[in-house]
């Protein structure tokens, strides 16, 4: 039996920064629905509806990323 170890690393090295990356982008949609604290209203209604949607787009992405990765494994 013969192992690639240069294939086991790129796909260990490939692996762990997707995960990584997904766990940040997830991370910063939680972020972005959060209840802001502090500030004044009119200054945290304008930014609060920023950063729901990009805590939106997040997920989206998270989704596309899991998706695809479903796409992957039964194709």
């Amino acid at each position: 039996m013969h192992i690639d170890w240069a294939a086991l690393g790129q796909v260990f090295g490939v692996s762990l920064a997707v995960t990584v990356g997904l766990v940040g982008i997830f991370t910063l949609g939680i972020m972005g629905t959060a209840p802001r604290t502090g500030g004044s209203a009119d200054a945290a209604a304008g930014t609060g509806a920023l950063a729901r949607s990009g805590a939106y787009a997040c997920f989206a992405l998270c989704a596309a990323a899991v998706g695809y990765g479903i796409y992957l494994i039964v194709a």
